[in-house]
C-alpha cells in the first residue's frame, strides 16, 4: 500500500499546467468516474450521452472499463473490435467506432487496456496519435472509467477537461467517493468535481448526499464540489436494461430521463459548471502522454 501511494505521489507531483480557453472546433472531454462498482455509472454515461447528443451535439463514448467494459450491451450494439484492438496495433480507431442512436458513436473497452501502461514511449505515441483522430470527429467525449482507483483512472481525471463523480446514497459509496476526491486534492488534479447522488428515493435525498460530502470537502480539503444533480430511483431503469436499450430512449417520460435531461442541461448550458477547458488540438491527448510517460 505504501509502494502504491509512493508511485502516485511521483507521478503526480507537478501541478497540472493552467489551460487557457478552449477553441470552438474541439471536443469537450468529460470524465465519468465513482468510487465503487454498482452505483450506475455506465447507465448514466450512456443516457447522458444521448440527451446531449438529442441537442445537436455529436457525442462519442471511450469505454475504458477493463473486462466489465458494458457501454455496447447498454446501446444494444454488436462490436467485432474494441479499444484492445487499437491499442495492439491491429484495427484503427475508424474501424472500431460504432454509430449509436441521437449522433452517439461508442468506443468498446475489452480485457488488456492495463496494456497501456507496459507500453514503452513509441508504442504509447502511436496510440495517442489514433486516439486524437477523435479532437475532429466529436463536439463531446464522455469517457466511462473503471469504478476504483487506479492508474489509468487518475490520468484521464487529470487529463479531462471536467469530472463527473457518481455515488448514490449508500454509506460506502459515499466513502469510497470521498477517497477518489481526496486522491484528486492531494495530487492538484482538478480544482472543482461535479457530483451526480444516483438511485435516490426523493430530491431531498439527493440534496442531503450533496451537503455532506461537500461539508467534508469543504472542512477538509481544498476542492469545490459542484452538484449537478440527482437521479431518483426508476424501475423504469432496470427494465431498459433488460431490452439493453437507454432507458431516456425506450421510457423518455420517467423520472430518471427526466433528471438526466436536467443534468445534461447543467452541464452543457450552465456556464458555473465549467471550470478546466483544453489547451490546444489534442490537448487532452497530449496530457494523457504525458502522464502515462511519467
Amino acid at each position: 500500500m505504501v509502494d502504491q501511494a509512493e508511485r502516485l505521489r511521483e507521478m503526480f507531483k507537478e501541478k497540472k499546467p493552467q489551460k487557457p480557453p478552449r477553441k470552438k472546433n474541439l471536443s469537450r472531454v468529460i470524465v465519468v468516474a465513482s468510487g465503487k462498482g454498482g452505483v450506475g455509472k455506465t447507465n448514466l454515461v450512456v443516457n447522458l450521452a444521448v440527451a446531449i447528443g438529442q441537442w445537436g451535439q455529436k457525442t462519442i463514448i471511450l469505454d475504458t472499463d477493463m473486462g466489465l467494459a458494458n457501454v455496447d450491451i447498454l446501446m444494444n450494439l454488436k462490436p467485432h473490435f474494441s479499444l484492445v484492438d487499437v491499442i495492439r496495433g491491429h484495427k484503427d480507431l475508424r474501424e472500431v467506432m460504432l454509430e449509436g442512436a441521437y449522433n452517439v458513436n461508442v468506443i468498446p473497452g475489452g480485457a488488456g487496456l492495463s496494456e497501456i501502461i507496459n507500453l514503452d514511449s513509441h508504442q504509447r505515441e502511436q496510440i495517442i496519435s489514433r486516439l486524437s483522430y477523435l479532437d475532429d470527429e466529436g463536439d463531446v467525449l464522455l469517457i466511462d472509467c473503471a469504478a476504483g482507483l487506479s492508474r489509468n483512472v487518475l490520468s484521464f481525471i487529470a487529463a479531462a477537461d471536467d469530472v463527473i463523480m457518481v455515488t448514490t446514497p449508500e454509506p460506502t459509496a459515499i466513502t469510497d467517493v470521498y477517497s477518489i476526491i481526496k486522491i484528486v486534492n492531494n495530487y492538484n488534479l482538478h480544482s472543482t468535481i461535479n457530483l451526480v447522488v444516483n438511485m435516490v428515493h426523493s430530491i431531498e435525498q439527493g440534496a442531503a448526499v450533496f451537503k455532506r460530502v461537500h461539508k467534508v470537502c469543504h472542512n477538509f480539503l481544498d476542492v469545490d464540489i459542484n452538484f449537478l444533480g440527482e437521479i431518483e430511483y426508476d424501475r423504469y431503469v432496470h427494465k431498459a436494461a433488460i431490452s439493453c436499450s437507454p432507458y431516456i430512449l425506450q421510457y423518455p417520460r420517467s423520472r430518471a430521463a427526466q433528471c438526466v435531461r436536467r443534468i445534461a442541461r447543467r452541464l452543457l448550458f450552465e456556464e458555473d459548471t465549467i471550470h478546466d477547458v483544453a489547451q490546444k488540438k489534442g490537448g487532452f491527448f497530449n496530457r494523457l502522454l504525458r502522464l502515462w510517460s511519467s
